[in-house]
């Protein structure tokens, strides 16, 4: 069963997040090379923001579009636990 589930903002989403993947690669690259820890520990926060910024916009979204007046409040509970 095949249940394809798209908002307008997932193409912005994508574009994000496969920034903030080649950023992580460029991170394991500096580790790799030696760089300095407080310099990787800062690339990392840049790399944590942008993921969480995605995964708030995506959770935002699903709520405005996708959560019903009579739907249970466990789903929505189970969402603020992930913000």
């Amino acid at each position: 069963m095949s249940d394809t589930h798209s908002h307008d903002s997932h193409p912005a989403l994508i574009k994000r997040l496969k920034r903030a993947n080649g950023h992580l690669r460029h991170v394991i690259e500096m580790i790799e090379e030696g760089k300095s820890c407080s310099d990787i520990a800062v690339q990392l926060q840049a790399v944590e923001r942008a993921v969480t910024a995605a995964k708030r916009t995506l959770i935002y979204d699903h709520i405005d579009h996708c959560l019903t007046d009579g739907q249970d409040l466990s789903e929505m509970r189970a969402l603020s636990k992930l913000l």
